[in-house]
């Protein structure tokens, strides 16, 4: 029983399953831990970006729910506008089918997979993390904290925040999807830094919020006025939740000794769009490498590739936080704004490459800075 891992991965979402994988087909004896069962139910808009259909493993079958080649956007419920494109901006999914199959993917990589399972401590001893779970210890040589944004092992790691925001969500059954299918709406909302989403899963859509953690009350109100706005209030409501995002602090650690975090428990995230899958795929592959030994500087690849976007990120949450009429109207009433947002959406282009054109770059730098 105390025979130590090669690796242990805490957490089994799109971060941790993509972790372990990548160190079982490096070669190294891998356990896959969560505290649940799959599947379960996540809180996530559930948007699948060019990016992370990018960091998904070879020959890995999408359970998409939906193909988007229409996106609507308001700002504060008014100036609506619908544009299309040719090819898919967006793909849809459910996360706990998204996550499970992710999972089954790691296991097929030969990942050992214990659910039920929940860590409540570590510490290394002697060259092995001792893990402290339900199921009693676990020792390994390396460990990887995929245990989602209120992380056990982000905190062990010392992963300092920048920025943290609330998002409030409800899966409605609507009477009708006509309208719905192949769209996805966007609100910028007047709470500083906010927005609004309608997703279309199939037979049902999944509608959110989020804006800054500390206004829950004026965040909740928007989640109900957004629906009303959309003509949803009078649909089934099978489920309401909310979640805490929260963005890493440049130059967080990202490794302490040999526990390594990724996905949420490190805080990376796309802090204009709070977008967290393709992150997750791709910090998860990374310290799945890491762990197994066949990358060497983790923290560095972190920051080489994630940690631009990220910044990127920053400077246009900073811009919609202040002028939120001015970036809708980059986005959907120019053609060039139109088109370097499905250049990102596709993964064409990076939010760091797409600012550094000089005159995009100038304009968002000078929305963030006047208000």
């Amino acid at each position: 029983m105390n025979v130590p891992w090669d690796v242990v991965v805490v957490g089994s979402g799109p971060a941790g399953a993509s972790a372990a994988r990548v160190s079982a087909e490096a070669g190294a004896r891998t356990l896959l831990l969560d505290r649940a069962t799959h599947p379960r139910y996540k809180t996530c808009g559930g948007g699948i970006i060019g990016p992370s259909l990018a960091a998904l493993p070879a020959g890995f079958d999408l359970p998409e729910r939906d193909v988007i080649t229409r996106v609507s956007f308001t700002v504060d419920g008014r100036r609506p506008r619908t544009r299309r494109a040719r090819t898919p901006v967006f793909r849809m999914v459910d996360r706990a089918e998204l996550d499970a199959a992710l999972t089954t993917a790691a296991v097929a990589a030969g990942a050992e997979l214990r659910e039920s399972t929940t860590v409540t401590a570590l510490a290394e001893v002697d060259d092995v993390v001792v893990l402290t779970t339900s199921s009693g210890p676990v020792h390994a040589r390396a460990v990887v904290g995929a245990d989602g944004s209120a992380s056990r092992i982000g905190a062990h790691v010392g992963v300092r925040l920048a920025q943290v925001d609330l998002g409030l969500e409800v899966e409605l059954r609507p009477v009708s999807m006509v309208g719905w299918t192949g769209r996805v709406h966007l609100d910028w909302g007047s709470l500083p830094g906010s927005y609004a989403w309608v997703f279309p899963k199939g037979d049902r859509l999944t509608v959110g919020v989020i804006a800054a953690k500390g206004s829950p009350v004026e965040t909740r109100a928007y989640l109900d006025r957004f629906v009303t706005e959309m003509g949803l209030d009078g649909a089934e409501v099978e489920r309401s939740s909310g979640h805490l995002t929260r963005c890493r602090e440049p130059g967080s650690p990202l490794r302490r000794g040999r526990v390594l975090v990724c996905g949420d428990a490190a805080g990376l995230l796309e802090p204009w769009t709070r977008e967290g899958i393709s992150f997750a795929l791709r910090s998860g592959a990374l310290a799945g490498a890491a762990a197994a030994g066949v990358l060497a500087d983790y923290p560095g690849e972190v920051e080489r590739t994630l940690g631009v976007e990220m910044a990127a990120g920053a400077l246009l949450h900073a811009a919609l936080a202040r002028r939120p009429r001015m970036v809708h109207a980059g986005i959907a009433r120019t053609g060039p704004g139109w088109t370097a947002f499905g250049r990102v959406a596709r993964g064409d282009a990076t939010l760091d490459r797409a600012l550094a054109h000089r005159p995009v770059a100038a304009a968002a730098r000078f929305l963030a800075r006047h208000p």
